[in-house]
């Protein structure tokens, strides 16, 4: 099976590829020509596109793949950007556009938690998309142009929510980075919101792992969530990050006021990507049995 990956570089895409690699898949790479390129994909095929202005030829000069994983977005982590709807939006929804039109069968997506918006509580897939941010809306607004799309020019399409991630090659700016830095450089205390909503935290390393089984089923999948389904206070999670990894230091407690643009607690339902999972390893055998 021949994988694409858009969004290589990023903090998810590391982990996906050496996701990928430990299957035994060597996919092609499509990074963006500015991008440097780390020697941990030295193994790889590396195919620069700007996604801003793709080649005609883009599905052809990527192997034309069985599947591609497409994670990568621009503007990030700046989630209240106009840059979302009014230039990434529409660079995006042209280059999938024009893959698919190329030929392209089997697309994976990585969506965002971001897109159920305002609501509270537990959410599954078939909850209401109300995104309170441009992210959000942006994501949520390529969803369903894809969708649209997919009615006119069929393929199999997966969109994969993702909820909260965090690991290894994280942003500096992320909560688990932060709280690193300030044990590194010798704080005593850590400033932080009150830390009493509840979020739905996975190792990014789990993640990925749930991606590269979903984009190698080959099917129509359709909006996933990809999440533990277990709740968690903020507080309580960074209390078991400094007792795991026995950091010293205290947490100062409502130095930060509450996002605006979330809800206090929500979380995601994991049953339909543990339903799907669990029947992942004999739907993979036939899938590489049906190609040998």
């Amino acid at each position: 099976m021949k994988i694409a990956v858009t969004g290589a570089n990023g903090f998810i895409g590391r982990h996906v590829i050496s996701e990928l690699g430990r299957r035994s898949i060597s996919p092609v790479l499509v990074l963006r020509p500015t991008s440097e390129i780390s020697p941990l994909f030295s193994r790889h095929r590396v195919v620069p596109i700007d996604l801003n202005n793709p080649p005609v030829n883009a599905f052809d000069l990527m192997g034309r793949p069985d599947v591609l994983i497409h994670i990568a977005w621009g503007g990030l982590p700046n989630y209240k950007s106009l840059h979302h709807f009014e230039e990434e939006l529409p660079a995006q929804y042209r280059f999938l556009k024009g893959l698919v039109e190329s030929g392209l069968k089997n697309l994976l997506v990585a969506g965002t938690c971001f897109e159920y918006g305002a609501h509270s509580g537990l959410l599954n897939e078939n909850s209401e998309a109300r995104p309170c941010n441009p992210y959000g809306f942006a994501k949520d607004a390529l969803r369903r142009q894809l969708e649209y799309l997919k009615r006119l020019q069929p393929f199999s399409f997966t969109w994969t929510r993702l909820f909260y991630l965090y690991g290894d090659g994280q942003a500096e700016n992320s909560l688990l980075s932060q709280l690193k830095r300030a044990v590194e450089q010798g704080e005593r205390v850590f400033n932080m919101s009150g830390g009493e909503q509840l979020r739905d935290y996975m190792p990014v390393s789990d993640a990925a792992k749930y991606i590269v089984s979903l984009a190698v089923m080959a099917q129509d999948i359709g909006v996933i969530n990809v999440c533990s389904g277990k709740p968690i206070s903020v507080r309580s999670l960074v209390e078991r990050w400094i007792k795991e990894n026995g950091w010293i230091i205290d947490l100062n407690l409502g130095h930060y006021p509450y996002l605006d643009y979330e809800p206090m607690a929500f979380w995601g339902s994991s049953l339909k990507l543990e339903t799907l999972i669990c029947r992942a390893p004999i739907m993979e055998k036939t899938i590489i049995e049906s190609q040998t």
